[in-house]
């Protein structure tokens, strides 16, 4: 057997490579551009700035040391002067293209940033790929504008793999579906009526808002606002804001809520405060073609029927009285359990050959009731 020379014995020691294949190696020179390695091959391999980030003015120096160890790609076996180029950045990309097409087949939710807002949809990067989030499939409700993304996280699972086609579809809509679905439950699993909670106005209607309690949204009527009277919601709350609300009634999957907390109640103590015969002052807080509506505290009105503003004939309200403006009448009639209060300024008119107290006779108090009882509706 004839001797092997130490060429043909060192080249025997070397590992072979090829085109494609992933290959680790060890640095041992560095320039601003280029980075040599040694990769076990008969030849060093040379990495470039381009072949190791996209930031063209990038000084390698200052990022790689004489001794580091770095993952690659080769890129060709032999450059036409023995030299074997590689990619840092393939390397990368293949890596992640694998770790994609294994999200894909586990269905593993992944994180990505979005690195470019487009007409159809986001451009996410994860490890150096990228994904294609479509915007239908961005949010579970409609986005006009999805320039909030830009730079952000977001996670999402991946429907659809093809690198071949270059076609890598992420969704993040199932992300947020089974996270309402989550939070929904557990909502429904601890939420119990007479709860406060804290929540966030979602939209707003003529009727009432949509608070967010995390989970489900509850209808806080616009009776429920408060204790006093709510012309428009819109003046009261604007979306997005937080608000404090006492869950009310469960029915189903219907929460209904309020903001009138019993210990916020005006009219706890009314049956002492407004007891009949009292003397009151308040203010003119709105006028029918029946009667005012005397504000005495915030959330009290005062019905001050229009056959009880003066002994002289009035026609109606507005000919003698004007909104803002404080009166004193006396308390003829309260209903503190419909939270309901009769007043009278005529009473406190003093007539010659009449008594006071006669004039109280003067009230109908159930016509007062269905009066104020249309006014509400």
């Amino acid at each position: 057997m004839s001797e092997m020379s130490f060429e043909q014995m060192l080249e025997g020691s070397l590992k072979s490579i090829h085109a494609g294949e992933i290959v680790t190696g060890k640095v041992i020179s560095v320039k601003p551009d280029e980075i040599a390695l040694n990769i076990g091959y008969k030849s060093d391999g040379i990495l470039t700035r381009s072949d190791y980030s996209t930031d063209n003015s990038l000084d390698l120096t200052t990022v790689v040391n004489i001794g580091d160890e770095i993952e690659c790609k080769v890129k060709k076996v032999n450059d036409g002067e023995g030299q074997v180029i590689l990619s840092h950045r393939d390397a990368l990309q293949s890596k992640a293209s694998e770790e994609l097409r294994k999200a894909f087949e586990e269905g593993a939710v992944l994180t990505g940033r979005v690195i470019q807002v487009v007409k159809g949809g986001l451009n996410v990067e994860v490890n150096g790929a990228r994904v294609f989030v479509p915007a239908s499939l961005v949010s579970d409700s409609f986005e006009r504008d999805l320039n909030k993304y830009q730079g952000q996280d977001i996670q999402f699972v991946i429907t659809e793999f093809n690198p071949q086609k270059r076609r890598v579809i992420g969704d993040r809509k199932q992300i947020m579906l089974a996270l309402k679905k989550e939070q929904h439950d557990k909502l429904f699993a601890e939420l119990r009526e007479g709860d406060v909670r804290t929540g966030v106005v979602k939209n707003l209607t003529d009727f009432g808002a949509f608070i967010d309690l995390g989970g489900a949204d509850g209808l806080l009527h616009i009776s429920e606002m408060s204790w006093g009277r709510i012309e428009n919601p819109k003046k009261l709350f604007k979306p997005g804001q937080e608000v404090k609300v006492l869950v009310k009634e469960i029915n189903g999957e219907r929460i209904a809520l309020t903001r009138k907390f019993p210990d916020e109640n005006p009219w706890k103590d009314a049956d002492t405060k407004y007891a009949a015969g009292q003397i009151v002052r308040g203010r003119v807080a709105r006028m029918t073609d029946f009667g005012a509506f005397i504000e005495l505290d915030k959330g009290i009105d005062a019905l001050l029927h229009v056959s009880q503003i003066s002994r002289e004939h009035v026609n109606k309200p507005s000919d003698v009285l004007s909104v803002g403006q404080e009166i004193e009448a006396k308390v003829v009639d309260l209903d503190v359990n419909n939270h309901k209060i009769s007043l009278s300024m005529k009473v406190l008119l003093p007539e010659e050959g009449r008594r006071e107290d006669a004039d109280v006779a003067d009230v109908d108090i159930e016509a007062v009731g269905r009066a104020e009882a249309d006014d509400e509706q």
